[in-house]
């Protein structure tokens, strides 16, 4: 049922984040930071991207994607348009991925450490889809703030 949820839950919240980045007016903005504001709504996006494809993709689906955090966060000006095909991919490979897993899966250890500790399966992919949230809410203040 975890499982299904978890479908349910990175569908609903990678289309929100594909639609935040559509709504963009003023393409560019996407890339803007002010202020206290250090990370653009861009590099947050393509943070999760990688995010979601490293923990999700490579280590679940063995989808074989390599991740390169830095960039993540040092690319600029990448097209709207390849942002929104970056999400869409990500949504299909979650869940190709998720759909690979069993209620044992589940209760297994993840097969990283990541936060120098083991942890279940289950744990780790809750914490991915609140990180998403997460995020998620800071781009959508962010392009109601400067866009």
């Amino acid at each position: 049922m975890l499982i299904e949820t978890l479908k349910s839950l990175f569908d609903r919240d990678l289309t929100k984040l594909k639609l935040e980045i559509a709504s963009y007016q003023n393409e560019s903005q996407i890339w803007a930071i002010d202020k206290n504001i250090s990370n653009s709504a861009g590099n947050l996006c393509l943070h999760l991207i990688g995010n979601i494809n490293t923990y999700i993709g490579a280590e679940i689906g063995k989808t074989g994607y390599i991740r390169n955090r830095e960039l993540e966060f040092s690319l600029k000006d990448i097209p709207k348009t390849e942002l929104i095909q970056k999400i869409e991919d990500t949504i299909l490979v979650v869940r190709q991925s998720l759909d690979t897993m069993t209620d044992a899966d589940l209760d297994a250890v993840y097969p990283l450490i990541v936060f120098e500790k083991e942890m279940t399966t289950e744990f780790f992919l809750v914490h991915l889809s609140t990180h998403l949230a997460y995020h998620l809410g800071q781009i959508t203040y962010h392009r109601r703030l400067l866009d």
